[in-house]
């Protein structure tokens, strides 16, 4: 991949708020996940293009970061001082130098050549990043959060997500143009789990709560700002009844005042693995472009064909099985439940059928999804594996960044990966079609 040249030794020793020697002024984070998210950006993407003040800080930051990169090798190939002449030689030709292998080296690497470009918002594991990259898209920028994600991210792109997609600072990495959105916006405030955990509280739900329920805002913004040619939104089934209808009614209002033509469906992962999750797809697509004449459809649903037992491991480490402590808690605890009429309770999966669905909670004891390993022994949870696998992540697919809590929550989050890249396939088709 050729890399354009930096063509202006920056000072290496700025920070950010400072106002330097030439008079830039960087305004980004200085945290390792931002100068890592700032390196991969331009490595995978390439150079800077323009002298105009944003080009140039931007120049400074990559620079800063190489050095500080660099900085944490302390010895390199001889090199036991880092100076600005040899962070720009490296800046020049990065792809030259072995120390940058784990930015490449990765499971699922950009497609070359590109057919169209993609941004992943609240990213997480990167579900969204499979099904576009399947597409032949490739990522120009991402973002998300949590760092144990972003670690998982790293380590099978190659690529660390910038941080908080609410801050100014961040949204100002994002390229000028690029073709489709995709966003997984946090859920929370919508479903019936956060909503009831909400309430519990006393705290506002939905558009009310004010940290998370405005980040379909952002989205909008960046939307609205860049214009893509489509977008593709994915939430919790319970979008569409929060609050008698209105708050899925402000979502669309707003996405179709930006001037695009909406597509929505309530969807069941079951079509593609052996669970029963249903989630809302957005797609929306510009009018401005497409004047609102695209024939896009979803992808048709069926029943389950695959089945639990399907994805299990024969050999599974004994640490998953239940303690004797937690199998006769949730017996009682589901005894209690039923007693007063309620369905709460664990769920003894049958391995001929499909699971009920993964939450980012299972970690806590994995009630929802429990393997029965027979009459003389204590049911199981899944391994970690087995959830990615739930999910439709192939065995490819690293996990081992993270302990298996944070694995846990992780998969718990994500997207059903074939369903998504189903939806993807339709919205790229569509594209086509029409251009």
């Amino acid at each position: 991949m050729a890399k354009k040249k930096i063509d202006e030794k920056l000072t290496l020793q700025a920070h950010p708020e400072e106002i330097t020697e030439d008079g830039l002024k960087i305004y980004g984070e200085t945290s390792y996940e931002n100068q890592m998210a700032v390196l991969s950006q331009y490595l995978h993407n390439g150079g800077i293009e323009g002298n105009d003040i944003d080009a140039r800080v931007r120049r400074k930051e990559i620079m800063m970061a190489i050095h500080d990169f660099l900085d944490t090798k302390k010895v390199i190939g001889g090199v036991e001082e880092i100076d600005e002449e040899y962070a720009c030689r490296v800046a020049e030709s990065p792809l030259d130098y072995p120390l940058f292998a784990d930015f490449f080296d990765v499971p699922f690497p950009d497609p070359n050549p590109a057919n169209f470009t993609f941004i992943d918002l609240f990213a997480g594991m990167g579900g969204f990043r499979l099904a576009m990259q399947a597409q032949g898209g490739k990522c120009v920028f991402s973002s998300e959060w949590n760092k144990y994600a972003q670690k998982t991210y790293f380590a099978n792109f190659g690529e660390m997500p910038f941080g908080d997609i609410t801050k100014e600072s961040t949204k100002g990495y994002i390229p000028e143009h690029f073709d489709i959105l995709c966003a997984g916006f946090p859920c929370q405030p919508f479903s019936i789990a956060g909503v009831s955990k909400k309430k519990s509280l006393g705290r506002e739900t939905g558009f009310k709560d004010k940290t998370q329920g405005t980040l379909f805002f952002d989205v909008a913004d960046i939307i609205s700002r860049h214009r893509p040619k489509a977008f593709y939104l994915e939430n919790v089934k319970n979008l569409t009844s929060h609050d008698k209808g209105n708050t899925f009614r402000i979502i669309r209002e707003t996405l179709e005042e930006l001037n695009y033509s909406i597509h929505y469906r309530v969807m069941d992962g079951q079509t593609y693995v052996p669970q029963h999750r249903e989630r809302i797809m957005i797609v929306g697509f510009d009018r401005v472009r497409y004047h609102g004449e695209e024939e896009f459809n979803f992808p048709e649903q069926h029943e389950a064909t695959r089945t639990i037992g399907e994805i299990l491991d024969p050999n599974i480490d004994p640490k998953y099985t239940l303690s004797d402590k937690l199998w006769k808690y949730l017996q009682a605890y589901a005894e209690k439940h039923r007693a007063k009429g309620n369905g709460f309770g664990y769920g003894l999966v049958d391995l001929n059928g499909i699971s009920r669905t993964l939450s980012a909670r299972y970690y806590k004891d994995g009630s929802e999804i429990l393997i029965p390993q027979g009459d003389d022994i204590n049911p199981r949870k899944l391994s970690p594996r087995e959830c990615a696998r739930l999910m439709g992540y192939p065995d490819t697919y690293r996990l081992d960044q993270v302990s298996d809590v944070q694995a846990y929550r992780q998969c718990g989050n994500s997207v059903i990966v074939p369903l998504i890249t189903a939806v993807s396939e339709q919205i790229i088709q569509t594209i086509n079609d029409y251009e």
